[in-house]
């Protein structure tokens, strides 16, 4: 990251940095940092904002630590699927920390955030534990979706995470559909639907930016651009690689996604602006380091050279590593501390999770229809079937 100055001539008091993980309550308690983004925003029929970001050495101490375990239960999962633990569809999301947290870092938990399948990391900044999410991997039934979503369906309503959907581009529209039932609503909140650039060019999604634009929906679609849909790159999928003025009438903003600080004011100059005029495309320039999915190596349609070298020049835990240095807010023994916890942490929630029995086969039934509607089986062998009318 570019220039860092400090505002306050406050002196940052040294301690662990564990006691550090979470803003203090009292406003002005802690010095204030101001640090400029890595890259400018690029803005599409809109002025960007600033690259001044403010922050503070408990917030930038918790970005550290929550992408470290963002970044080590991904790793994990890539052992416990090589071991046939985990099963089925596996989409990594390790190398895209910073869009994650930086989103979360100014909405609050009444904002909706949905995605596509790459979605463990995004259930874990919504406030979902490591319990819940390898047991879903693992199809347990302590999971988040009971063990029957697994990789691709995780969702935590009570937070906003409305999942993980496996369609190519269908959480779109829903995400739509949810933005408007908060304008109707008048909730003063907003909806985030992420998207891939392999799901850029689906036409549902222009289809529901369309209606979002005439209503003035608060709905953000958030592109996170990893350069490859699959195994393709963009430049051979999409005429038109700029996601963000893909809105056409609707402004855009191409912002580093590798930089979590970018991506913290890029979501709340989004989010202003979606309250008072309705939708905004965010382009979040990102790298994933995984292939697609578990069955994708991931380095035969790019050199392992353009791998090594985003991670030596962009890595956002990196990146946030570096400036927690340089203001002296933790030594770099006492990061490799908060990593050596962060491991520890996930060993015993897989060990946790491997306890959680598998559902009942009588789940298969339930969380199908809502109850009292559609139809339902019945019986002991569940071969009788009731259909209810509204």
């Amino acid at each position: 990251m570019a220039a860092v100055r400090r505002l306050s001539a406050v002196p940052i008091r040294r301690c662990h940095p564990l006691l550090l993980l979470r803003p203090f309550s009292s406003a002005g308690s802690e010095p204030s940092i101001t640090v400029e983004t890595s890259v400018p925003f690029t803005g599409h029929k809109i002025d960007p904002p600033s690259r001044s970001v403010e922050t503070t050495p408990s917030e930038l101490l918790s970005f550290f630590r929550e992408m470290s375990l963002m970044r080590r239960m991904e790793i994990a999962a890539d052992s416990l699927y090589k071991s046939k633990l985990i099963r089925g569809f596996c989409h990594l999301y390790d190398g895209q920390e910073a869009v994650a947290i930086g989103l979360e870092a100014s909405i609050t938990k009444k904002d909706a955030i949905i995605t596509a399948y790459r979605d463990h990391c995004i259930y874990l900044a919504r406030g979902g534990t490591l319990v819940e999410a390898f047991a879903e991997l693992m199809g347990r039934r302590a999971g988040c979706s009971k063990g029957k979503g697994g990789s691709m369906h995780f969702y935590k309503k009570d937070s906003g995470f409305f999942g993980g959907h496996g369609i190519v581009g269908a959480q779109v529209p829903l995400g739509c559909g949810l933005a408007f039932a908060q304008k109707y609503l008048k909730e003063g909140t907003v909806t985030f639907a992420l998207y891939g650039d392999g799901a850029a060019n689906q036409g549902q999604l222009f289809e529901a930016l369309n209606i979002s634009a005439l209503w003035d929906l608060p709905a953000i679609l958030v592109c996170e651009n990893n350069h490859y849909g699959m195994g393709t790159a963009e430049w051979r999928a999409a005429k038109s690689p700029a996601y963000y003025k893909r809105g056409d009438y609707v402004p855009g903003l191409k912002v580093d996604g590798m930089d979590v600080l970018a991506v913290k004011q890029a979501a709340k100059f989004a989010k202003e602006y979606a309250l008072k005029n309705g939708p905004m495309i965010l382009e979040m320039d990102t790298y994933r380091y995984h292939g697609h999915s578990m069955s994708d190596p991931g380095s035969t349609y790019r050199t392992r050279d353009e791998i090594s070298g985003v991670r030596q020049e962009r890595d956002p835990i990196e990146r946030v590593r570096k400036l927690i240095l340089s203001h002296e807010l933790a030594t770099a023994s006492e990061l490799k501390d908060i990593e050596k916890e962060v491991r520890k942490q996930v060993d015993d929630a897989i060990a946790e999770a491997k306890e959680s029995p598998m559902p009942d086969p009588s789940e298969l039934f339930t969380n199908v229809y809502v109850k009292g509607f559609g139809v339902e089986s019945f019986g002991a062998d569940r071969k009788e079937v009731k259909a209810v009318l509204p």
